[in-house]
């Protein structure tokens, strides 16, 4: 049992990451899922794949890389809200990364959403993680 599936999502992802990896498998859930689409919307990963062939569900993301240099396309990815300290915002106070140039990934009323769609719509929530 994980006690942050979030937590743990995010942490093989950059684990993934950090050891080169093109491929990385996590069990699925419906906020992992969304959390997947924004990242691959935004140009984040390169491809996902939602699996049920197995016993549980998971996903299958292909990492993203710079053809040349071999930069990954993630820099950092860090977890802001815990289920220990709850991070919410309103629709005033909603975080800026690297001044426009990363996403924060929120809860909201809406669904999960980016900050900049959080602002289109005027609407806060929870904050989930921060991506650069």
């Amino acid at each position: 049992m994980n006690t942050d599936p979030i937590a743990d999502y995010l942490t093989r992802i950059r684990n993934a990451v950090a050891a080169g990896h093109r491929m990385v498998e996590i069990p699925a859930s419906n906020l992992k899922k969304n959390i997947t689409k924004i990242l691959y919307e935004k140009g984040y990963i390169l491809n996902y794949k939602f699996d049920d062939s197995g016993k549980f569900e998971t996903i299958k993301i292909a990492l993203k890389y710079h053809p040349v240099t071999k930069m990954p396309a993630i820099n950092t990815i860090q977890r802001a809200s815990t289920p220990g300290l709850r991070k919410y915002v309103g629709a005033r106070d909603l975080p800026r990364v690297i001044n426009g140039l990363g996403i924060a990934i929120l809860s909201t009323s809406a669904g999960v959403i980016t900050d900049k769609e959080a602002r289109k719509l005027n609407v806060g929530g929870e904050v989930i993680c921060y991506v650069s």
